[in-house]
C-alpha cells in the first residue's frame, strides 16, 4: 500500500510509461486515422476543413503527413520531439477549428491526444527508442 501512494518513480517505471505512451497513441493514431485519411483521400481532398485558407487539399496533405508520417516516428521514438510537434498542431486545429464551433465533448479525443503529444514534447520518447539507443 505504501508503494502505491509514494510519489517515487524508478527510471524503468519511467521509460517503460513513455514506451507505452508512445506505442498506444501513436499506433491509434496511424491506423484510425492517419490510414484513413490516406486510404479516402480522393474522396475527402475537395471538402476537408480549409486551415489558414492554404486549401482543404493542401490542409489534408498536411494531416496526413501528422498522422501517418510523424505518428510513426513516434512509435519508434525516433526525432520524437520534433515529430510531436506538427502533430500538437494538428490536434489544436482540431479542437478550435474544424470542431471549434462543436460541443468540447465532440474533441474529447483530439483532446486526449493533444495531451499524449504535449507530454512527449516536454518528456521525450525514453530509453527505449531509436533516440535513447542513439544518444547512449
Amino acid at each position: 500500500m505504501k508503494k502505491l501512494l509514494s510519489v517515487k518513480y524508478s527510471d524503468g517505471a519511467f521509460n517503460f510509461s513513455i514506451l507505452v505512451i508512445r506505442i498506444f497513441f501513436g499506433v491509434l493514431l496511424l491506423s484510425k486515422h492517419g490510414y484513413g485519411k490516406m486510404v479516402r483521400f480522393e474522396e475527402l481532398h475537395s471538402r476537408f476543413y480549409n486551415f489558414l485558407g492554404m486549401g482543404s487539399t493542401f490542409s489534408l496533405v498536411l494531416a496526413i503527413f501528422a498522422e501517418v508520417i510523424c505518428a510513426a516516428f513516434i512509435i519508434l521514438g525516433l526525432f520524437t520531439r520534433l515529430a510531436a510537434i506538427p502533430l500538437i498542431i494538428t490536434m489544436l486545429v482540431v479542437i478550435f477549428g474544424a470542431n471549434g464551433a462543436k460541443p468540447m465533448s465532440e474533441s474529447e479525443l483530439a483532446i486526449l491526444f493533444l495531451g499524449a503529444f504535449i507530454t512527449l514534447l516536454f518528456c521525450g520518447p525514453g530509453k527505449v527508442s531509436v533516440d535513447g539507443m542513439i544518444n547512449k
